[in-house]
């Protein structure tokens, strides 16, 4: 029986590798079995010989070259000794000699010179019929490196044939030579070919790729660590996968082998008990299987395409590869290709890893949940109360959604603490007031450190914070903010921030800005990006005046204006500054963020604002402001009386109406206004907020529900977080 074994780099690394390269050997040689050994240079050596050519020049050149030379001396010191050490040693000296009188441009073409010889030597010394065969001489290219099919094979045969009386041939891969020129090699891979060409002129009855993983896999391992072993694929799916990035076969390895219907396999040389994957010309059940995912990436681009890979004709898999992506919150780029066995989507690079974890999640790991790693700013309010959420919900999540939302890192203004193992909600509270870590690089640690696809969530007011998301976006990390502040910031700004995430296939969510939980944002984008343009916008979004208005008109006064402000401001719906509300900024803030989702450029400057109290109310200090609230109480009142007497009450509304004379197509105001009982303003009670939109073609949208409090916030975080 005739084997071919070829062994890569890793598996001839070192002499404690070359020693199980050996015992592998010798076990295959057992009866009367011949064997081809076909090797690899010493991991690491035909890269340092490139680099050498390169380098041509270099004074340090001779360093280099000694560097490589001992790690092969190295390697002879440990798997011989005596005389066949110092023969050994003498003919790596006449090798090297070569190699330093050699033209540069042939460097590269001596590592499996060096490796073979030491084999050869090694297997002679323990008694093996052995031959070491130059595949420079047999393997014969044409110009453009094609493969010079019958002058190669004769020359394979003549030489085996000469040798009946050799149990072992053992012979370069890699390299080559043009038909009547030097010697060239078969490009990065090649020695998988080599032992393909050696298989096929043979018609050998087994031929093996020993590597450092246990064949080809599902995924890439260190991209995908789920990925498992494929135990059988045909020669189509084994090529498709190679050509489209799987690095452990070299692509035409699968041609010649394939011609002459010569199973073979690809096997760990570390775990050699293992079976491998199996390749060959099997029969695919009906129906089909997919059996990997790989991508490849353009350097001249920023995409990459990831190749889904099957055999037969399996059932589409275009929906669920959308959905997969669209779970991970990544969208991919233009068309999904698909043809029998295989599906071809393209996404941006940054991404590249986490749409192909997405991807062998969903055909390769069935029942895994998705993991969402998140990472919290701000443990107020809104951020103790979305980490409780977080911990109440979720069982319930996983179970219905199949995602875990995994708190990886959560900070205050002063603290923070990261943990990649994940921080239990019910102990988020005691480890952040243990931590000793300062906070004010939390973001940037963030983008660091995060996984790609994992989700930042800024539950602060600062005003500083969104400048950062842009090297959050560069990481492939996802942004959930609830912070008006990170938004309503100058028009091109608030562009740049969707545009990068766009650009950095990462999802950028800020449903909770405007309306907490309520559906108000994704409902006007939706309409106006479908050519329904919007044609006004009236929003009553000042939780803190709907509060104070709302109960004054309810209890008829007897609670003062004063009062419930103080009582606003001590339950948390104020700014530290109550005025702050009263004068309008942060119905400013909703408004800009409304309206710029209607398509609209506002800026702050574009906005009237007409406050519900006068000036000298806010130039004056806070206590006084209270003193002058209370003694302003009898004209709240009275003024409440008249509105009450002509069917009104009184709501300060931010509105954004069209009208061709602004400067913009629209004119935006935020102010008191009568409404009747035919308005849904005039039904507001306490902290509601109610939102009313015209379309151009559609019926008035009004969105009515809680427009403050923590748990409603928290809760539509966790939506935009699993959305």
């Amino acid at each position: 029986m005739m084997k071919v074994l070829k062994f890569g780099g890793s598996s001839v690394a070192d002499a404690t590798r070359m020693s199980q390269v050996l015992d592998i050997v010798h076990k295959a040689l057992a009866g009367d079995n011949r064997v081809i050994l076909v090797s690899s240079a010493i991991k690491g050596c035909t890269d340092a010989l490139i680099s050498m050519e390169e380098e041509r020049y270099d004074p340090n050149l001779p360093y280099h070259r000694d560097r490589i030379h001992e790690r092969h001396k190295a390697i002879v010191q440990r798997l011989f000794t005596g005389t066949e050490r110092a023969e050994m040693l003498k003919e790596l000296d006449e090798l090297f000699n070569k190699l330093f009188s050699a033209p540069s441009e042939q460097y590269r073409n001596f590592g499996e010179l060096f490796s073979t010889r030491i084999l050869a030597r090694k297997f002679a010394c323990e008694g093996v019929k052995v031959k070491w065969l130059d595949s420079r001489e047999l393997i014969k290219v044409s110009g453009r490196k094609s493969l010079l099919k019958d002058v190669t094979y004769n020359n394979i045969r003549s030489a085996v044939e000469a040798c009946p009386d050799i149990q072992l041939f053992v012979v370069p891969g890699f390299v080559a030579s043009y038909k009547n020129g030097p010697s060239t090699n078969l490009g990065r891979g090649g020695s998988d070919y080599s032992a393909a060409i050696y298989a096929a002129a043979l018609h050998a009855d087994v031929m093996e790729i020993w590597t450092d993983v246990p064949g080809m896999m599902t995924a890439n391992p260190s991209v995908v660590p789920q990925a498992v072993t494929i135990p059988v694929l045909s020669y189509e799916a084994a090529l498709e996968l190679a050509s489209r990035g799987a690095k452990v076969l070299y692509a035409p390895t699968v041609g010649p082998v394939m011609e002459e219907g010569i199973e073979f396999s690809i096997r760990n040389t570390f775990d050699p008990g293992q079976p491998g994957t199996i390749v060959r010309g099997h029969s695919q059940k009906e129906g089909g299987s997919w059996k990997g995912v790989t991508s490849t990436s353009d350097p001249n681009t920023e995409e990459s395409v990831i190749a889904l890979v099957g055999e037969g004709r399996p059932a589409s898999a275009r929906q669920r590869i959308i959905s997969a992506l669209s779970d991970a919150g990544i969208s991919h780029i233009g068309e999904i290709r698909e043809s029998a066995g295989l599906c071809l989507v393209s996404v941006l690079h940054v991404i590249e890893r986490q749409a192909l974890a997405a991807i062998h999640r969903e055909f390769f790991e069935p029942g895994a949940n998705t993991v969402i790693p998140v990472f919290i700013a701000g443990y107020g309010a809104v951020g103790r109360e979305l980490v409780r959420l977080i911990g109440e919900s979720s069982e319930r999540i996983s179970r219905r959604r199949g995602k875990d939302i995994v708190i990886m890192g959560l900070a205050n203004s002063r603290k923070q603490i990261i943990d990649m193992k994940g921080i239990l909600p019910s102990e988020a509270a005691s480890r952040l007031s243990r931590s000793k870590e300062d906070s004010a690089n939390f973001i940037f640690t963030v983008a660091k450190i995060a996984p790609k696809g994992s989700v930042f969530v800024d539950c602060t007011g600062s005003t500083l914070l969104n400048d950062a998301y842009y090297a959050l976006f560069e990481h492939g990390i996802n942004v959930v903010t609830s912070n008006r502040r990170s938004l309503a910031v100058p028009f091109v700004n608030y562009t740049a921030l969707k545009q990068d995430a766009r650009r950095h296939g990462v999802f950028f969510r800020y449903d909770t800005t405007v309306g907490n939980s309520l559906p108000v944002l994704e409902s006007i984008a939706s309409d106006a990006n479908c050519s329904d343009s919007v044609e006004s916008i009236e929003a009553v979004v000042s939780c803190t005046l709907n509060f104070i208005l709302t109960t004054h008109e309810s209890c008829g006064g007897l609670v003062p204006m004063a009062k419930l402000l103080q009582k606003a401001q001590a339950d948390g719906l104020t700014e530290r500054d109550p005025r702050t509300d009263l004068g309008g900024e942060d119905v400013l803030r909703k408004l800009l963020i409304l309206a710029r989702e209607a398509g609209v450029p506002l800026e702050k400057e574009d906005v009237k604002i007409s406050p519900m109290l006068v000036k000298s109310f806010f130039t004056c200090p806070i206590e006084k402001f209270y003193d002058k609230m209370m003694k302003a109480e009898r004209d709240f009142v009275l003024r409440e009386k008249k509105l009450s007497a002509e069917g009104l009450r009184e709501r300060f509304t931010a509105i954004l109406r069209r009208d061709p004379k602004a400067a913009k197509g629209y004119r935006a105001e935020i102010k008191m206004v009568s409404y009747g009982p035919e308005s849904p303003f005039y039904w507001i009670s306490g902290t509601e907020n109610v939102i009313v939109v015209h379309s151009e073609n559609s019926s008035p949208l009004v969105v009515k529900g809680a427009g403050e409090g923590a748990r409603e916030a928290a809760i539509g975080i966790i939506k935009d977080i699993l959305s």
